[in-house]
């Protein structure tokens, strides 16, 4: 598993702490004196020095939303000293009024500790929540790299962690007596519930994969396991929630069968016809089957042993650039012709970051397969 926060081609992902980094000393120190100087100087010129004190009163509330508690308590001090010298070093107020000026900043001063102190909590338990979703996580996906008898599986799934949310991506191979048979999903929503709807339906995967004898039953056993989840989900009050999936066998022959439950379609890579392989329309999310007319069916295509099949989730398509242009995955693969198979995944995800100048906003999942030797190739 990859906890540094960067994809290595092989790892799903662990929990980065992507807060914004504190604020250091000087710039704290720094700001008090300058805005402290910069009223006093304004004040001089417009002969109102001491009526421009209470104005400093708004740093610790700045501090509050990026500083520790103590750098907000130290500007608090600081500018509670200030004003208070200030308004009682002259003749022009009363005693009453600098009082109430100076009982005012303590108030409010006291208020931004508060805020400062609410936020670090608030920080802290974040930082808690995604480090025990990415520990559910990795107890849920395996590491890549996956092999099979037919395949070699390179990938990574990096979650966006822009909060204690965390997707439901997952992603499956496993052996069976029908050959291998290939699962990637994106459970509907984030946080925990995603989590378990995401876990419900791995589980019977990794169940019907190696027990029906076809495709579809697998992708039946998907659809009532969504559909149990979501009526316990029901009776909790929780959202029901549907999953995009690609469900694909792969055997010894280069013809492979898949059914495309609403997810992005598979890429072909280093064979003579690159590109989409599926030419039908997809069928509805796992879930919803009941609301379409039309079962779902197989599809077959060729995947020659040269090739290179490439699976995402729709982090990865629907992921913007600054001016909100989606990100061009087909465009962009024909230029991975040389990349190996177990570089890709880190290139794609590179290129992916470029795009969105690093802000991407739900998580990534791929999956590069490529058919192992025969006996003879070795």
């Amino acid at each position: 598993m990859n906890t540094s926060g960067e994809p290595n081609g092989s790892s799903a992902a662990g929990g980065k702490d992507r807060r914004p980094p504190p604020l250091r000393w000087w710039v704290v120190l720094f700001w008090l004196v300058a805005v402290t100087v910069l009223l006093a100087v304004v004040g001089i010129f417009l002969g109102r020095e001491t009526r421009l004190a209470p104005f400093l009163v708004v740093l610790p509330a700045l501090i509050a939303g990026r500083g520790s508690v103590r750098q907000t308590a130290v500007a608090s001090s600081w500018v509670t000293v200030m004003i208070a010298g200030a308004l009682f070093d002259t003749a022009e107020d009363t005693i009453g009024a600098a009082t109430a000026t100076v009982v005012f900043a303590l108030v409010f001063n006291a208020l931004s500790v508060a805020r400062a102190a609410q936020r670090v909590r608030g920080e802290r338990e974040i930082a808690r929540l995604r480090s025990a979703a990415a520990a559910l996580q990795r107890q849920l996906l395996r590491p890549f790299p996956l092999m099979t008898d037919q395949l070699i599986v390179h990938g990574l799934y990096q979650p966006v962690e822009e909060d204690s949310r965390v997707g439901g991506d997952v992603y499956e191979v496993v052996s069976s007596p029908y050959g291998s048979r290939v699962f990637i999903a994106d459970v509907q929503g984030k946080g925990l519930p995603a989590i378990s709807a995401a876990f419900s339906v791995l589980s019977a995967f990794r169940e019907a994969a190696v027990s029906e004898p076809t495709l579809t039953a697998v992708v039946d056993a998907l659809e009532d396991a969504v559909l149990r989840h979501n009526s316990f989900a029901a009776q909790a009050g929780e959202s029901e929630r549907f999953v995009t999936a690609l469900v694909l066998g792969i055997g010894p022959d280069p013809e492979v069968q898949v059914i495309n439950c609403g997810h992005v379609a598979p890429l072909m890579l280093h064979a003579d016809r690159d590109g989409p392989v599926l030419r039908g329309e997809p069928c509805v999310p796992l879930g919803l089957d009941a609301l379409s007319p039309e079962p779902r069916t197989v599809e077959w295509f060729t995947f020659p042993r040269g090739g290179t099949l490439l699976l995402c989730t729709d982090g990865v398509t629907e992921a913007r650039d600054p001016s909100g242009r989606f990100y061009p995955l087909e465009e962009r693969a024909a230029a991975w012709d040389e990349v190996r198979a177990a570089d890709l995944p880190a290139t794609v995800y590179r290129d992916l970051r470029r795009h969105a100048a690093g802000a991407l906003g739900d998580d990534t999942a791929l999956m590069v397969l490529r058919r192992r030797p025969t006996p003879e190739a070795d």
